[in-house]
């Protein structure tokens, strides 16, 4: 099946769950809404766990392809991680996929798909990538994290520069997944809240 056919099935699933509940959610009805058979269906994703388990992991995919640009935006460090924190909360806003892999906190309505691999004899590479292990909250702060470091440490860093921008990253994730379950006032309050904890542990 070609790539754009699989994104048109994902789309499908995803908007039949801002719809109804997983449970409600039927492979029938997501075959139909993209223009494929259910047998195409199947074949692409091996069965609703699998579709599910592919829908999470382009969602989490998605949201790191976020962050990824809210680090290449101009500004000095602070600026790019308070950009990241405004994104995390963004997205987990507005994706209930995204907030709960951030959080852990799945819900009823959602797919509760194990986060440990399941085997896998899919001979399409992005399923047997999606089967594989899905992304913990925490492997997502890290993966976060890391991303950080890599695009503000520069080539010239020390390493103990390094750690301290590790731990201004990790502080600025956690900061924004805490905004996440309890909103803080204002249009601005994740950039103010971010902002004034790096203050004193990264100078522009």
């Amino acid at each position: 099946m070609m790539p754009a056919a699989r994104e048109s099935l994902l789309d499908a699933a995803f908007e039949a769950l801002a719809l109804r509940p997983w449970a409600a959610v039927r492979m029938v009805d997501v075959a139909a809404a993209a223009g494929v058979s259910r047998q195409t269906l199947y074949n692409e994703f091996g069965s609703k766990e699998g579709l599910a388990r592919a829908l999470v992991r382009r969602e989490a995919d998605g949201y790191l392809a976020g962050v990824e640009r809210a680090l290449a935006a101009h500004g000095d460090a602070r600026d790019r991680l308070t950009a990241t924190a405004e994104w995390t909360t963004a997205a987990a806003r507005d994706n209930a996929l995204v907030r709960a892999v951030l959080t852990g906190f799945w819900g009823e309505r959602l797919p509760s798909p194990t986060l440990s691999a399941v085997p896998s004899s899919s001979v399409v590479p992005a399923q047997r990538r999606a089967d594989g292990p899905l992304p913990s909250p925490g492997d997502l702060v890290g993966a976060v994290r890391d991303r950080a470091v890599a695009v503000l440490s520069g080539p010239g860093a020390l390493r103990a520069d390094t750690a301290d921008l590790a731990r201004s990253c990790e502080l600025a994730v956690r900061l924004a997944l805490s905004c996440v379950s309890a909103p803080p006032p204002g249009e601005d309050g994740v950039a103010e809240l971010v902002r004034g904890a790096l203050h004193q542990q990264l100078k522009g």
